[in-house]
């Protein structure tokens, strides 16, 4: 199924915004007569740049700050709050293109980022996957505990992600939205995989006790903020587009696109600002008294 509208956040690259074989009118022109979404989405977009940025640079400082006393899925955290600085730079260049520009050059280096941003649960899957071994598999992941794999898993998903990227950039390949929809669909549901698997052994932590084991319980609530996060923000566009024939092309160009991945463009500051709030930052000695590592 073709797309025909432009994807401000997943620009779908075999596809054009307008039909306009010149570029002769703005994006913002051509929804001139329903603008609200649109202005609602470049908000949206420059929050996230005022609230994205210093988040993530947070996320990282406090990373590498605690470095000696850190998660094992912190290499993975580390690596997506990179991501979201470099996403989160866009939104002038974003707002110039959709409401002053008529060129297509520009649009180049944005489907770049926009497919840096595709690429983020992969960043969300490998950290679900370090928890779901850490409680479900102990004894495997102590043995891997401090052995590399998840600094090649990181590079693994860089290099994917740069390829995604650089094959969005180009453009004009036949049914690359199906990437896009295939790589949600899979990581939302490994996504419920990992938490129900890791509900079943909390369940399991030992009859008599009244509360569970601390590690296990914020290994649990670490994968369900990313749940939480992968519904809120990415599998809006999921599941919308397959009901794009159900609505006009204006509306679901000017309207629906713009709902969908201005909640997935938005992760970027919720992404930090979860993970900020888990670790107590703004309490003095909180971090450390709670912290506990989970390894």
């Amino acid at each position: 199924m073709g797309f025909h509208f432009l994807n401000s956040s997943a620009l779908f690259i075999s596809q054009q915004p307008f039909n306009a074989s010149a570029w002769e009118h703005t994006v913002y022109e051509g929804c001139r007569d329903m603008p609200a979404v649109l202005i609602w989405y470049l908000c949206l977009q420059f929050i996230n740049m005022f609230l994205g940025i210093p988040a993530n640079i947070m996320v990282l400082w406090l990373i590498h700050k605690n470095k000696g006393d850190s998660s094992t899925s912190d290499i993975f955290i580390l690596q997506l709050a990179i991501l979201d600085v470099l996403f989160c730079l866009i939104p002038p260049l974003e707002l110039a293109n959709i409401v002053f520009l008529t060129t297509s050059s520009t649009w180049y280096v944005l489907r770049f980022f926009y497919g840096m941003k595709d690429s983020s649960p992969l960043f969300l899957s490998c950290i679900c996957l370090d928890r779901y071994v850490a409680v479900v598999h102990p004894v495997t992941f102590t043995e891997l505990k401090d052995r590399h794999h998840r600094a090649g898993l990181a590079v693994l998903v860089w290099l994917v992600t740069l390829a995604y990227a650089a094959a969005k950039c180009v453009g004009h390949i036949v049914n690359f939205e199906k990437v896009f929809t295939a790589m949600i669909l899979a990581t939302f549901a490994f996504m419920v995989f990992c938490n129900i698997a890791i509900l079943l052994v909390l369940r399991k932590s030992g009859p008599g006790r009244d509360e569970m084991h601390p590690v296990k319980k914020r290994a649990f609530k670490m994968v369900l903020i990313i749940l939480a996060i992968i519904v809120f923000n990415y599998f809006p566009p999921v599941a919308l587009f397959p009901f794009q024939d159900y609505f006009s092309p204006n509306v679901f160009r000017c309207y629906i696109h713009y709902v969908a991945f201005g909640l997935m463009d938005f992760s970027s500051s919720i992404q930090p600002m979860l993970y900020l709030s888990k670790e107590k930052v703004g309490c003095p000695g909180c971090y450390q008294a709670n912290a506990t590592p989970l390894q």
